[in-house]
């Protein structure tokens, strides 16, 4: 099976190069775009949905325009292997995803999916073999329209300094920017303490 412009073999040296390891999810999820592309018009432009954050979003970037930088791939945090390829303004679309059901008769998928095996324990070779060997046999298909609102772009809208900080953040976001309202995922550090760490990293290096 190719999976787009690319042979099997093609595909998981591109999602090597791009992704850093050869992650099963990602090998799935170029069979999932494959399928969703196979279904729909091929003179649309599409917009894609991706159901988890984890690994199945680069190969949405791999293998189609959509991209989280140019917004025309938004990424839900719902946990649901899951992808969805939609007109960008009529809304009408294939949702694919991983069927449970279908995984039974590949074990060391099913293994894998339901963290049924430790990653030690996992046969990683057969693990693929079957995901290969699988292609699109372990995925269904949905005909769906997405909601109309969220078929508009979001807007950065106006700008302002925020007082606390002082960096530019949306007006939106309130009477402070989000990291100055607590959710900066940052630990405040000492200038010293961070010099000092720098200093070590640098003796380390160096030996």
């Amino acid at each position: 099976m190719k999976i787009e412009a690319y042979s099997q073999e093609e595909y998981l040296e591109q999602l090597k190069a791009f992704h850093g390891s050869m992650a099963p999810g990602l090998i799935i999820g170029g069979a999932m775009v494959n399928l969703a592309m196979k279904t729909l018009p091929k003179d649309k432009l599409y917009d894609a949905i991706c159901e988890t954050p984890l690994c199945l979003p680069d190969a949405i970037q791999l293998l189609t325009p959509c991209t989280i930088g140019n917004g025309w791939l938004t990424v839900l945090n719902f946990g649901r292997f899951a992808i969805t390829l939609y007109d960008k303004y009529s809304g009408v679309g294939v949702r694919v995803y991983l069927d449970s059901a279908k995984l039974k008769k590949y074990p060391e998928v099913y293994s894998w999916y339901f963290k049924l095996k430790s990653k030690p324990e996992q046969d990683f070779q057969l693990l693929i073999s079957q995901i290969m060997g699988a292609e699109e046999q372990i995925l269904s298909l949905q005909h769906v329209r997405v909601q109309p609102e969220s078929l508009r772009r979001k807007k950065i809208g106006p700008v302002a300094d925020c007082p606390e900080c002082g960096e530019c953040y949306p007006v939106r976001d309130g009477l402070s920017c989000k990291a100055c309202q607590g959710e900066s995922p940052y630990l405040e550090v000492e200038a010293s303490e961070m010099m000092n760490k720098n200093h070590n990293l640098a003796g380390d290096k160096a030996a």
